[in-house]
């Protein structure tokens, strides 16, 4: 809008200056000086010279200056050759007569005639004076009526191009378009959206410091516990120093071996592994009644510093319920009749 409002100032501008042209006294100036000619009497051949430009006027005015100013000396000197070799050659008899009268008159008559030419240049420069500082104002007057006119030109070309570019998005984006409530409630979602975002950012970083603290802890932890598994190397190391110096150990410690071993493959134990310091979990492959084989693990939970087995649970048996078995035998403390009564159980299971 405004640069509609600015374009339509500017052809109102120049649309009058349009209309107030012949009214303009620079413009008749202009006018009369460009149809003024020099008399025939005073220059006996005149040019035509360019009136457009003050600098050229003023170029062809100080040529003819000057080229008068020779023309008048050369008649001054003439005229004096002329009335001298007529005194010469005039009968003496008869000389003119120039008395002192007529000298006094001459010269006050070329006293008159400079004065009024001393007054002719001072009106002449004060006319190129006044010229010079016109034809300035003219020119900036000029630049920026030109200005005025590119800028407007500009905006008119920046008002035909923001209008082919509102077609354009017109004709890329049909109805329905977004309006304005429509926009409002977009914006609102997003910033809901966002909001959610930014509590989960929240969480994610306060669970990631939390991991962080958590695996600092589980580090020292590490370190502490390779501390002490070096030292139970040792001690292994120096037991089975001892051991080998013993040769009677080793039958017994394969003959327990092989206990083990013949133990692990009847009841069908493929893997024990201590979770922690009080958890406990084995690792079953159990043959049912149909010949099937099942993985089922069993973690047992003692309590810490103590034989009391606190809980124990199943894994792998989906469908079969156990709390009964577990809670007798934990009442008892049996923990083998516990794991008997649940492999037992899952043997019979289809």
């Amino acid at each position: 809008m405004d640069q509609e409002k600015r374009l339509i100032a500017a052809q109102s501008l120049q649309a009058l200056f349009d209309s107030t042209n012949a009214s303009l006294a620079i413009i008749r100036n202009v006018a009369e000086f460009s149809t003024h000619k020099v008399d025939e009497g005073d220059v006996s051949d005149v040019e035509d010279i360019d009136t457009r430009d003050p600098a050229i006027v003023a170029i062809d005015v100080a040529s003819q200056l000057s080229y008068l100013r020779k023309l008048k000396q050369q008649y001054l000197e003439q005229n004096a050759k002329d009335k001298y070799v007529k005194l010469i050659v005039t009968d003496i008899d008869d000389p003119p007569t120039v008395t002192d009268s007529d000298n006094k008159q001459l010269e006050k008559q070329n006293i008159e005639q400079k004065e009024k030419l001393k007054v002719a240049k001072e009106k002449l420069s004060m006319m190129e004076g006044d010229l010079r500082t016109v034809s300035s104002k003219v020119e900036e007057d000029y630049v920026r009526v030109k200005q005025a006119t590119a800028r407007a030109t500009d905006l008119a070309q920046k008002i035909i191009d923001a209008r082919l570019a509102l077609s354009r998005l017109r004709q890329t984006h049909p109805h329905p378009r977004v309006t304005v409530q429509t926009a409002d409630k977009k914006l609102e979602d997003q910033v809901m959206e966002m909001q959610a975002l930014t509590d989960e950012m929240q969480a994610v970083n306060q669970k990631v410091h939390d991991t962080k603290a958590k695996l600092k802890a589980e580090s020292l932890e590490a370190e502490s516990l390779k501390t002490q598994r070096n030292e139970v190397e040792k001690n292994v190391k120096k037991s089975e120093s001892g051991i080998n110096d013993d040769r009677r150990f080793v039958p017994l410690y394969d003959w327990l071996t092989g206990s083990l071993w013949i133990h692990r493959s009847m009841q069908g134990l493929e893997d024990i592994k201590a979770i922690s310091e009080n958890e406990l979990r084995l690792q079953y492959r159990v043959e049912n009644k149909h010949g099937s084989f099942r993985s089922i693990s069993i973690t047992l939970i003692f309590v810490p510093n103590s034989r009391l087995l606190a809980s124990a649970n199943v894994q792998g048996t989906e469908g079969v319920d156990f709390s009964d078995v577990i809670e007798a035998h934990l009442q008892m403390n049996n923990i083998r009749g516990m794991l008997a009564a649940i492999l037992a159980r899952t043997r019979e299971w289809e």
